[in-house]
This record gives C-alpha cells, sequence and structure tokens, in this order.
C-alpha cells in the first residue's frame, strides 16, 4: 500500500483544488452527487456522509447525496430501464447546471458509473472519478480524474479513503479560511 500512496501523492493537489471548487459551490446551493458500486458504493457514502454530518469540525450540513442509497429508486430503475442506467437516471433527475458527480471505480470501467459521468455532462455538471489503474474508461470521459496504481482492489479501495478525508479535509479548511458560516 505504501508504494500506491507515494504514487497518488503528486495527485494531492488535485483534490485541494475539488476541495475548494466544493468551498465555493455547497454553502451556495449547490449540490455533490456520487456514485460507485459495492466498496465504492460505501466510499460514496462515507464522502456524502462526512458532508451532510461533518468531518472534524462542526460547520453547516452540505447537499450530498449518495445514489445508490435510495433502493427503491435503484431497485425500480434497474427493473424498467436496466442495471447501466442506475445512476445515470438519478443524476438526470437530482444534478443541476453547476452541481459536482463524483463517481468512484475500482476498475474504471463500470458501465453504470461510466453512464452516470455522461448524464452529468448531459446536465452540466462536472465529473470528477476516484479509479483504478488508468487509462480506464471512466478517468476518459470525466472532467478530472484521480488514479490509483495498484494492483489489488483492496489497496485503491484504502487509497480512496485517504482520497476522501483529504477532499473533506481541503473543503472544511478552504470554508475556514472564508468564513462560511458554521
Amino acid at each position: 500500500m505504501s508504494h500506491a500512496l507515494e504514487r497518488v501523492r503528486p495527485s494531492l493537489p488535485t483534490i485541494t483544488a475539488w476541495g475548494r471548487h466544493l468551498a465555493a459551490l455547497l454553502p451556495s446551493g449547490g449540490r455533490l452527487l456520487a456514485c460507485g458500486n459495492g466498496g465504492s458504493a460505501a466510499e460514496a457514502q462515507h464522502l456524502t456522509g462526512e458532508l451532510v454530518g461533518r468531518y472534524v469540525r462542526d460547520r453547516m450540513p452540505l447537499s450530498a447525496i449518495a445514489l445508490h442509497a435510495d433502493t427503491s429508486a435503484g431497485t425500480a430503475i434497474g427493473n424498467d430501464y436496466g442495471p447501466d442506467e442506475l445512476f445515470a437516471r438519478q443524476v438526470r433527475a437530482h444534478g443541476r447546471r453547476g452541481d459536482v458527480l463524483v463517481l468512484l471505480s475500482t476498475s474504471g470501467s463500470s458501465p453504470n458509473v461510466v453512464a452516470a459521468a455522461k448524464a452529468a455532462h448531459e446536465v452540466g455538471m462536472w465529473a470528477w472519478a476516484l479509479t483504478g489503474p488508468a487509462p480506464n474508461p471512466l478517468a476518459a470521459v470525466c472532467d478530472d480524474a484521480v488514479t490509483v496504481d495498484a494492483p489489488r482492489t483492496s489497496t485503491v479501495q484504502e487509497i480512496h479513503l485517504f482520497l476522501v478525508h483529504a477532499l473533506c479535509e481541503a473543503l472544511d479548511e478552504r470554508l475556514d479560511a472564508i468564513g462560511a458560516p458554521r
């Protein structure tokens, strides 16, 4: 894992930039949507939980939705439109121009996550990805991506959790710096 962490270190300025972007967007009514499958779904929900709740310090709640968490919508969409539309349909419903979609995928090739990134562009959202090794289809269709060069899914997921926490830290630091309401 230490090798993968060293290889992702050059991407930390990207994560910091994402945090700054979110600090400008979320307090003014913007929204973050997040999605992934399996362990990546858990990471997406971890991110949204940190934003709606708090990361370290108390602050205002921020609008963030984990798209897999609405099981009734998910099962209906999967049944009526197929599994590849699971997240894309929700992006079209909840996403607004200027909002951000964070997509997590250890392979970077999950069809439903790639379709969600494309749907984000349709509605004018930013699409940012955390993936496993590059190149991959998800990183290719997103506005920005941080790829983790590691051979094991578990290592990619561990680095993704580190990056989720780094994103939350960057966001909170920027909110503090601009004096955002708590």
